[in-house]
């Protein structure tokens, strides 16, 4: 790819706000930049965000301000503005990595200026439909709608082979490919007086196994299984501590549900963390990360344990286990509290045997954003140069007049905003009546 040439990554979530997939772009974006290629980030506007630390471009369209009601921001996927900027940037590929609004934007814009998008599927959105609408007739049409967004893509990218199954039982029918996330947390051990510092304020006696989780603290991450297992530990007189890392939707729920086990005195919740050094002194103070999770699709926290020489617990056949053996580079339980109860009990006997398994996942398990971005730059120049010779077989579905109506209306807004707003009016006015008459017909 040209040095002048930009790659436009788009998505609903990016700081201010956190959660795996931002941060996914802010590394795809830092390393983009690091070899010599310019990145764009777009994402919806949110109040009080300052982009001003960040070395690449990070373009900002309108929203509403939903964070009260689901956490984060909803974007319009229509924004003309958008559209002048990134014909400006000389954008070469759009990189979506939301289905939905994200998606739905990235669509248009690949009409207006003439380039591939490919689409990374991260995380199981049955499960967050299910979560959001209780309706089954509204789950099943907005699978159908959010799988048909997806199939419209020109090229289509999952994190695992999990997640891409996740994706086959949606009714998506395309091709894909496995590309795997890296993790920002660099190989090694982090100094003892960094360790000391971050675990400082904790009754954690040296000697006693400490068990760690890292993630949003929502019940579908698995959360019960540890809470329930750690109740038959205590049962036992097993001694133990565990450090919830995280805040979620669910944090009250969690944090009564383990004073009402009675583990308050050897259950410790930190809240988010968002200093990486802090977060990678917890992992090399750990003994065992436990994430029983079947909701994610790639379990990037399941790599940054590893990073530390930190071995995990996982449900056998999930996402995050894949690659793992059991008893080699990780341990591997049956989805339940019991299973995870007894594999805790006899790791305890002797928890120094965790070590060796842990530092055979960091040389299996781990990788970098350096890695998982020089793959993904080798396969853009394979799709930028697919779409320029026609390579691609354009998927039209339903909504796509529509779609590329308002691109076009993008298109002429943003050529209009350089030529005073009397103009821009009268224009946009004239391009409205275009795209609906196709739906009057």
């Amino acid at each position: 790819m040209a040095p002048e040439q930009s790659i436009c990554l788009i998505n609903d979530s990016f700081p201010p706000v956190i959660d795996g997939v931002a941060n996914v772009v802010v590394n795809y974006a830092r390393e983009l930049e690091r070899h010599g290629e310019r990145a764009v980030v777009a994402t919806p506007a949110v109040p009080g965000a300052d982009d001003s630390a960040f070395s690449f471009p990070v373009l900002r369209y309108p929203s509403i301000d939903t964070r009260k009601l689901v956490g984060y921001v909803a974007g319009f996927p229509f924004s003309p503005e958008l559209a002048s900027r990134l014909q400006s940037e000389h954008t070469a590929l759009l990189h979506s990595h939301s289905p939905v609004s994200s998606t739905l934007l990235a669509r248009q814009l690949r009409d207006v200026l003439d380039v591939p998008l490919v689409f990374t599927y991260h995380t199981k959105f049955d499960i967050d439909i299910a979560n959001a609408v209780r309706s089954k007739l509204v789950q099943e049409g907005a699978i159908h709608a959010l799988a048909q967004n997806i199939t419209a893509c020109d090229e289509v990218w999952v994190v695992s082979r999990g997640a891409g199954e996740n994706l086959r039982s949606l009714g998506y029918e395309g091709d894909y490919i496995v590309m795997d996330n890296g993790v920002d947390v660099p190989r090694g051990r982090a100094s003892a007086e960094a360790i000391r510092a971050a675990a400082a304020g904790y009754d954690l006696p040296a000697g006693v196994p400490v068990f760690l989780f890292v993630g949003r603290l929502m019940w579908y991450k698995g959360l019960r299984i540890i809470l329930d297992a750690l109740a038959a530990l205590k049962g036992q007189k097993i001694p133990f501590r565990m450090v919830f890392i995280g805040a979620g939707g669910d944090e009250a729920e969690v944090r009564a549900y383990a004073e009402g086990l009675g583990l308050s005195d050897v259950c410790f919740f930190t809240g988010a963390i968002r200093d990486r050094d802090a977060l990678r002194a917890w992992y090399c103070r750990a003994d065992l990360f436990l994430f029983p999770s079947t909701f994610d699709t790639n379990g990037l926290v399941v790599r940054e344990a590893a990073a530390s020489g930190l071995a995990s617990v996982l449900v056998g056949g999930s996402c995050a286990a894949e690659g793992v053996t059991d008893g080699q580079n990780g341990y591997l339980i049956e989805e339940n509290a019991a299973s995870l109860a007894v594999c805790l009990a006899m790791l305890c006997l002797d928890i120094r045997q965790t070590r060796a398994v842990g530092e055979r996942a960091s040389g299996e398990l781990y990788i970098s954003w350096e890695t998982a971005v020089s793959r993904a730059r080798e396969r853009y120049a394979i799709v930028i140069d697919r779409w320029r010779s026609g390579g691609f077989r354009r998927r039209h579905k339903p909504a796509d007049e529509f779609l590329r109506a308002n691109g076009e209306l993008m298109a002429a807004l943003g050529t209009l905003e350089q030529r005073g707003e009397a103009w821009q009016k009268k224009l946009t006015d004239a391009a409205y009546a275009n795209p609906w008459s196709t739906f009057r017909d």
